[in-house]
């Protein structure tokens, strides 16, 4: 039985290690779609769980970032001009000079761009809500003000048992923050009760679970999905969708949601 219980748990270590490896072959091969392009910026669709760029926060990472994937393809640095949190997907605008930056992250604090985001999430969101929690900084500890609208788009019930229910239901809400605070979007539906389905930190473990087990799907349901902003050097306006991951597809098949 002792004997047994070892080769169980070296099969699983095993097939953990070649998940790492895949996943690290995969990043390493990876092309980034480019959504949007001028003399200025470049915008791109971000995939999940790859980070922006190495920080303090995610030092225990040694995957390559956007940043590399982009040199490797491109031969040249960009400079993000806002955050993507590592496991959410979509849009994400970066200057080709450091320069210009702070012309472009102008338009996010002047609140001359909107971005939307969709999200799956736990529950039945049946009417909008607009949420205006204030959320802490990670940095200074300080509640900083935070505003999310949100907008229901479909709903699923599903008859699978999720604790303690004998059924799943969920939702896929459009969200457009007004604010950009850390983990907002997360934070603001976890605090509504409708977590967003494949957050471990903020989200239900139950249902992130069953995901896992009945759609093979372990990624955060958060997409960055379109960005809507006049490009202040050349006046050109500017209007973007990304696609979404592959996983998405699968779960709107599954929940014969018609979305894009």
């Amino acid at each position: 039985m002792v004997v047994i219980t070892l080769v169980l748990v070296f099969m699983t270590a095993m097939n953990e290690m070649i998940k790492i490896r895949l996943f690290y072959l995969y990043i390493c091969n990876m092309k980034i779609e480019i959504l949007f392009e001028d003399k200025y910026i470049i915008i791109v669709n971000k995939p999940n769980n790859v980070l922006i760029h190495n920080s303090y926060y995610a030092r225990n990472i040694k995957d390559e970032t956007l940043l590399d994937l982009l040199f490797t393809q491109f031969g040249i640095h960009f400079y993000p001009v806002h955050r993507l949190d590592r496991k959410t997907s979509g849009v994400l605008m970066l200057a080709k000079q450091k320069e210009d930056v702070a012309v472009f992250q102008e338009l996010f604090t002047a609140n001359q761009i909107q971005k939307t985001y969709l999200g799956i999430v736990r529950g039945f969101v049946d009417l909008a809500v607009f949420v205006n929690s204030p959320v802490k900084n990670p940095d200074t500890k300080v509640y900083k003000d935070a505003e999310t609208f949100c907008e229901p788009v479909y709903t699923k019930l599903l008859d699978i048992p999720v604790i303690p229910y004998e059924n799943s239901r969920y939702s896929l809400v459009k969200l457009t923050p007004s604010t950009g605070r850390m983990h907002q979007l997360r934070i603001h539906m976890n605090k509504i009760s409708h977590p967003i389905v494949g957050d471990y930190k903020y989200g239900d473990r139950f249902h992130n679970r069953m995901f896992e087990n009945e759609f093979d799907c372990e990624n955060l349901f958060l997409h960055a999905h379109s960005l809507h902003f006049t490009q202040p050097i050349t006046n050109q306006n500017i209007d973007l969708y990304a696609s979404l991951p592959e996983d998405w597809e699968k779960v709107f098949k599954i929940f014969e949601w018609d979305f894009i």
